[in-house]
């Protein structure tokens, strides 16, 4: 079985995100978004709610499973048979530090990194973009799920208040 894992923080899940998984989704047997997981980063997202937000929009995809981790990404995957990490690519400057992290995981687990360009409608988009466009009050419904914008809406919210 072709087992492959979508890393990242998705804190929040875009649809730049949903993007790439569906696409992996295609590519493999079994697709593993891994939600990574440290406590020196501050998140607006808890671990347990990015990985709700997730199994909730990738629940249409019959092999696909959220699982998060500690650590480093070559040791959860060698813990659960990933032979293959998927990365989106949006711009030059993503390549240059996911092509040295490819390197060193291929050093240290002989783990296999995949890259896949970004679809244009989405080259821009970051979490950390949503997150400042959407605490100004700016309209990102069309680039976050609908589950997603209402928790994002929720959680700025509480944070004014």
């Amino acid at each position: 079985m072709r087992r492959a894992a979508c890393p990242g923080s998705f804190d929040p899940v875009t649809n730049g995100h949903l993007d790439i998984i569906s696409r992996a989704a295609a590519i493999f047997d079994e697709v593993v978004v891994a939600v990574g997981i440290n406590a020196s980063k501050n998140r607006l997202f808890t671990a347990d709610e990015r990985m709700q937000m997730l199994r909730e929009v990738v629940a249409p995809y019959d092999n696909v499973s959220v699982d998060c981790f500690e650590g480093l990404l070559t040791d959860f995957c060698r813990r659960r048979g990933v032979l293959a990490i998927v990365k989106g690519l949006r711009a030059v400057s993503d390549f240059d530090y996911e092509l040295q992290m490819a390197q060193m995981n291929s050093t240290l687990a002989g783990i296999e990194t995949v890259f896949v360009p970004t679809s244009p409608e989405y080259s821009f988009l970051a979490s950390s973009l949503v997150k400042e466009v959407a605490g100004f009050g700016g309209d990102v419904s069309s680039l976050v799920p609908a589950s997603v914008l209402t928790r994002l809406q929720d959680r700025l919210g509480e944070e004014r208040s």
